[in-house]
């Protein structure tokens, strides 16, 4: 199992593709991953047979409870699946960089099992509220 970790600060290219962090690229099993809506407007990244195994658990939440439609609604409606070019790289949809508010610096930080990509300032903001000593 893969374990993501750290904290990352990089630019988007001009073509909006973004160069993953080694030790990010490192834990990922292959160059197919899963890019998505996250909480807290981030994009989540996973790898993708992670990626797999969760949904089979937010499918389990029965779609006549109100909690596992939203669920459903949010985090499937905007997964897309993605592959590392050979430099690894990958393009951040326009629709998930919208939803993230990121413009060019971004922070790729490991959150377990999965990564994390975050508009650099709104990463600043949000530790605040999770660290006030920030």
């Amino acid at each position: 199992m893969s374990v993501f970790l750290g904290e990352f600060s990089h630019s988007l290219d001009d073509r909006g593709r973004l160069s993953l962090p080694k030790k990010i690229r490192e834990e990922l099993k292959s160059v197919e991953i899963v890019l998505t809506r996250g909480f807290e407007t981030c994009i989540f990244g996973y790898q993708k047979s992670t990626w797999l195994d969760d949904t089979k658990k937010q499918l389990e939440i029965p779609v006549f409870e109100e909690r596992g439609r939203n669920l459903r609604r949010f985090t499937f409606s905007a997964a897309v699946p993605a592959e590392l070019d050979k430099l690894g790289r990958v393009l951040i949809p326009g629709n998930l960089k919208e939803y993230a508010g990121i413009k060019n610096e971004v922070m790729v930080i490991g959150a377990g099992d999965h990564f994390e990509i975050w508009d650099s300032k709104k990463w600043k903001e949000y530790q605040k509220t999770i660290n006030p000593t920030i």
